[in-house]
């Protein structure tokens, strides 16, 4: 799917949104979906007139399994650098644990053990560069714009040249715009405070980990939705 010039999204990946950013000379992927979504993202590099190993960047926007899990496989069957929050970096890596969902006691006995596995961390993967705020990356000036709260390391990429800004799960789109979900994400307060950080942004078009692509105002929606905030 074409958002805008240069900017695709993967479709039929399972997880999150994976999307494909093409400069001049190479292509930038955002996240990876789950386990099993490499052969989706080939096709559609192959849809777009490229070959995989025109795919320099994979930038994780956290170190969450619906957003990494192909990770691994695409950085090894590409050779490309993968991209990630020096914050979540070690989770990624498998130095560190992934924190267990928080979850009301009452609900821990029946869900518990089903969250245990969706929430199961994926096959460790080497990190090339550690990103910070304000980092800029090679292709078509996307700029890192740090986001945390539902991770430490959360990240989100704003690429003014075009008017885009992917958002990772700072911001969900599902059933209307909402914060990240609770149970998975660390700090409720920060996440908000993050929000407001997107919202001062300029942007036409909002892409998110969960949920369709705004195509228009992204900027005047996510103020108002910032607004709203308590």
């Amino acid at each position: 799917m074409k958002i805008v010039r240069g900017v695709y999204k993967v479709e039929g990946i399972k997880g999150c949104g994976v999307y494909i950013v093409e400069g001049e000379d190479h292509l930038t992927l955002v996240d990876t979906g789950m386990a099993g979504a490499t052969k989706k993202v080939f096709q559609t590099i192959a849809a777009i007139g490229h070959k995989p190993e025109d795919l320099k960047e994979i930038v994780v926007t956290h170190y969450h399994g619906d957003h990494t899990g192909s990770l691994t496989e695409l950085a090894e069957a590409t050779g490309a650098q993968v991209c990630v929050h020096a914050l979540d970096a070690p989770v990624v890596r498998g130095e560190e644990s992934m924190p267990s969902p928080k979850m009301p006691r009452l609900l821990s006995g029946l869900l518990g053990p089903l969250l245990v596995r969706l929430a199961r961390p994926p096959k460790p993967s080497r990190v090339d560069r550690e990103l910070q705020d304000s980092d800029e990356l090679g292709v078509a000036g996307l700029r890192v714009v740090h986001v945390p709260g539902h991770t430490p390391g959360q990240i989100a990429l704003h690429m003014p040249s075009r008017g885009v800004l992917f958002v990772g799960d700072a911001v969900v789109n599902v059933l209307g715009l909402r914060p990240p979900p609770g149970m998975f994400t660390q700090d409720k307060a920060q996440a908000r405070e993050s929000i407001r950080k997107l919202a001062a942004l300029e942007c036409d078009i909002v892409c998110f980990g969960h949920g369709p692509v705004l195509m228009k105002a992204g900027s005047t929606r996510l103020r108002r939705f910032a607004k709203g905030l308590r």
